[in-house]
């Protein structure tokens, strides 16, 4: 059995690179992740999962992420990314992810819809959104890359 994480962040970057995979290795750096392993899991939040913004995880490390990203190859192209995190009161939490072409704030809008409408279909008390986005205006190949990255 895995053990479930007690701890997480919520991070928001972006970057240009000379190929896809390069801007998103380094929109990875960026948003302080670019050195562990992602696994890339759906959108709930352990109970009692504390919020630790200055979370540092080991390199090499298999780090459960939920996370939304886009790329582009279109000069003067605007993208953007975010991610919620619904939190209640006693319970667990529920994680959103965004990506588009837009602007950071409709990324941040379509987020928090997103999460009230989450806690809506559970029947559950919405406490607080946290909430990190980023857009990006494309200058030859850019990404913008937002995740909840947790930790044990």
């Amino acid at each position: 059995m895995l053990p479930v994480p007690r701890k997480y962040f919520i991070t928001a970057a972006a970057a240009e690179g000379n190929s896809e995979l390069t801007a998103f290795d380094k929109a990875l750096l960026k948003a302080r992740i670019g050195n562990v392993n992602l696994v890339r899991v759906s959108s709930i939040l352990p109970p009692e999962a504390e919020f630790v913004p200055d979370l540092t995880i080991p390199p090499g490390s298999l780090v459960p992420t939920a996370y939304g990203y886009i790329m582009s190859s279109v000069p003067g192209e605007t993208i953007a990314a975010a991610v919620g995190v619904g939190i209640s009161s006693g319970s667990f939490g529920v994680i959103m992810e965004f990506s588009g072409k837009c602007s950071q704030q409709e990324a941040e809008a379509a987020i928090r819809r997103m999460v009230t409408e989450a806690f809506a279909v559970r029947n559950m008390a919405l406490q607080e959104i946290k909430v990190a986005a980023v857009q990006h205006t494309v200058e030859r190949i850019g990404c913008v890359f937002a995740a909840v990255p947790m930790w044990y």
